[in-house]
């Protein structure tokens, strides 16, 4: 039995890994861009993710920005309040209608708690302009950046309905259209940023007229002392900032700013140098290799550099040789071929003439990528070789030459450190468990995996919480703190997982046994990507018995069936994927569920989700649907391995209503997403 220990990152890695990657801009106390509390028309870097971190006499809060589009900033944010017990969850958009030119000056409308509770509700028009290392800001607040209001309102010129201003909307998740630019008057808001030349410092100033009329009602919080607040900022490095501030008189903050480009280039992985099984004496290869064999070799070589050779053969007049390829290494797909192409050269016969690779991924076979075999006789190798290739659709063989089985009785078991998080509750905002599972994969013939795992409990806070579920609905994930206390040891998964391609273009899932931490049961995926296409369609169905909270092989009396039908879009706009399944969830609600995700060849992806079902939202309850946002970050060639990634999930709220299996349904077209088409016809 072979052991491999491998250590996953959790979110505090995850923030020590954004401080080696690269900076833009700084952030206000909210997370948007901005001085110290208000926002300003500047934005960063387009695809750049960053984390916030403030702290203030009043109040603390984590908001996560996301440039979404090189005009468009979208932050999540959450607040606790330190004078009393409230915590709310808030988004905010941000757009720049145009950017600074000579004469002109950069302007942005944003919008603050766009589907929250109201209680940091406000929208914005703003101003930037510079003068050498003085940067300027003012703009016109409605809401709380309105303070007391200094000017009629304008919006109110083109309807009554616009006179009034609620403070607060209900249970938050809902769009409160109603109240955006609403109120009598509007506010003046502005500040200054002085960028010292030689010194990564900077100084803030600002004039925010927000009177914390939510506060004073809510915790009987004394009204600000003066609308002026002052602030230091420290570029600590390229990426991480500090900033200090003294606010409206009376309170000190600070706030610790990490940030990230998502789109920087694919990195390059280079193998260890090695040498060529063909350079290698007889008793240094393995003894079941046959060196007058060129499918032998080749299958040596490249497995030694992750990637993995199944199947091979020779077209029957020798000029073409066809293998069938996958990738555990190389974050970016055409760098395997490259590779791979590069011992093709040394061990393939001199009549072949061109290698066609079938990319297999995940099991799936994707596409066939042809390369010249030429290409590698010239004095210097290019430096992409796939930009010669011609890709095709999958030919069915009959029969192959040469395979290789990849049947395993022999375990190996992985014994990895990992996490479950449940957020946002206002007892104990980060609840978490840190746990060692011990797993095992073992494939069996016809390419079935047998999975395992097991999870032994190494610290958790969450003993002695409560949050009794309210919902009306099955329990189907609201009673999910039951199972971090009692299940901190146990069955994590066991189960069959069969994956493949039945006809070009036609992919399939089928699985059955213990599935995730709540349930266990039996369903399938099927997925038809049409070649060289956007657009892709799919289904799934599962069967599914609710777990025992102890995540032993016990269930409870609840079971259901879930079915979905998908629609996929690869758009051709700024990376953006978008897909919509429609079916019966968990919950026996009927509805859909929308996915917007950025992707990048480099490996990462940022996106978020919405589920609308027949569940009304005061039925739902508090967020008023389900939704949540998507992160997959690389963590580089860790252990020699380019597609190690940390991913991870964030919901605002667990309710009942929308909810899906994790990982079962409309999976397929994102797990082959990596060796999709553009990606080989040179981006993203």
């Amino acid at each position: 039995m072979g052991v491999s220990l491998r250590l996953q990152y959790s979110n505090m890695a995850f923030a020590l890994l954004l401080a080696c990657l690269p900076f833009s801009v700084g952030a206000s106390d909210y997370g948007t861009t901005g001085l110290i509390d208000i926002p300003t028309a500047r934005s960063g870097a387009d695809a750049e993710f960053a984390t916030t971190f403030a702290y203030q006499d009043r109040t603390k809060s984590v908001a996560l920005t996301y440039q979404a589009l090189p005009w468009l900033e979208a932050t999540f944010r959450y607040t606790g309040f330190n004078d009393f017990f409230y915590y709310d969850r808030n988004y905010e958009l941000k757009a720049r209608l145009w950017e600074e030119r000579s004469w002109l000056p950069q302007v942005a409308v944003g919008i603050r708690d766009l589907v929250g509770t109201g209680v940091f509700g406000s929208e914005y028009v703003v101003a930037n302009k510079q003068f050498g290392n003085l940067d300027t800001a003012f703009g016109l607040g409605w809401g709380r950046l309105a303070g007391d209001g200094l000017i009629y309102n304008p919006m109110r010129l083109l309807s009554n309905s616009f006179d009034e201003r609620e403070r607060e909307f209900g249970q938050g998740g809902t769009l409160a259209s109603k109240q955006f630019f609403s109120g009598k008057e509007v506010g003046v808001f502005g500040g200054v940023r002085y960028q010292f030349d030689e010194r990564p410092l900077a100084l803030l100033a600002e004039y925010n007229p927000d009177q914390y009329e939510w506060d004073q009602e809510r915790g009987g919080v004394a009204p600000p002392s003066s609308p002026w607040s002052f602030g230091v900022e420290w570029q600590v490095t390229p990426n991480i900032s500090l900033a200090l501030s003294h606010q409206h008189g009376d309170e000190w903050g600070l706030s610790v700013r990490v940030s990230a480009l998502s789109n920087t280039p694919a990195p390059r992985y280079e193998p260890k140098p090695m040498l060529s099984s063909h350079d290698m004496a007889d008793d240094e290869l393995p003894p079941d290799y046959n060196r007058q064999v060129w499918y032998d070799m080749l299958l040596y070589d490249i497995a030694r550099i992750g990637v993995p050779m199944s199947r091979g053969q020779l077209s029957e007049d020798g000029t073409k040789a066809t293998v069938q390829v996958a990738n555990h290494t190389f974050a970016y797909w055409p760098d395997a071929i490259e590779k791979a192409h590069q011992f093709a050269e040394v061990h393939l016969p001199a009549s072949v003439e061109q290698v066609d690779y079938i990319v297999q991924e995940n099991d799936h076979q994707v596409m066939t990528v042809s390369l010249p075999r030429t290409l590698l006789s010239q004095t210097q190798v290019p430096p992409k070789p796939v930009e010669f290739a011609t890709l095709s659709e999958v030919e069915p063989i009959d029969h192959w030459v040469h395979t290789t089985d990849d049947t395993s009785y022999k375990p190996i078991v992985d014994v990895t450190l990992d996490h479950r998080l449940m957020l946002f509750d206002p007892n104990n905002p980060l609840a978490y468990q840190l746990y060692a599972k011990v797993g095992s994969k073992i494939r069996l013939p016809g390419g079935i995996d047998l999975k395992g795992a097991y999870a032994f409990d190494v610290m958790n806070n969450v003993e002695g919480m409560r949050r009794d579920s309210t919902s009306t609905l099955p329990h189907v994930r609201s009673d999910a703190l039951l199972y971090l206390q009692q299940g901190k040891n146990g069955l994590s998964h066991l189960l069959l997982d069969k994956r493949g391609t039945f006809a070009p273009n036609w992919h399939y899932r089928a699985y059955g046994g213990v599935l995730e931490t709540m349930y266990s049961g039996v369903g399938g995926e099927v997925l038809y990507t049409p070649f060289a296409s956007r657009f892709a369609f799919g289904a799934s169905a599962n069967w599914v018995k609710q777990r025992d909270y102890d995540r032993s092989f016990k269930h409870l009396d609840y079971s259901t069936s879930t079915a979905f039908v998908s629609a996929y879009w690869a758009t051709p706009y700024n990376n953006y994927d978008v897909a919509v399944h429609a079916g019966r969830y968990l919950a026996k609600d009927v509805g859909a569920t929308f996915e917007l995700r950025r992707t990048f060849n480099n490996g990462w992806m940022v996106g978020l989700w919405a589920t609308f079902t027949d569940v009304p939202f005061d039925t739902f309850g508090e967020g008023s649907f389900d939704k949540g946002m998507f992160f997959r970050i690389p963590l580089g060639n860790l252990g020699d391995n380019g597609r190690a990634a940390y991913t991870s999930r964030i919901r605002p709220i667990q309710r009942d209503g929308g909810a899906r299996l994790e990982g079962y349904s409309g999976r397929l077209w994102w797990d082959l997403r990596e060796a999709r088409y553009d990606v080989f016809k040179g981006g993203r």
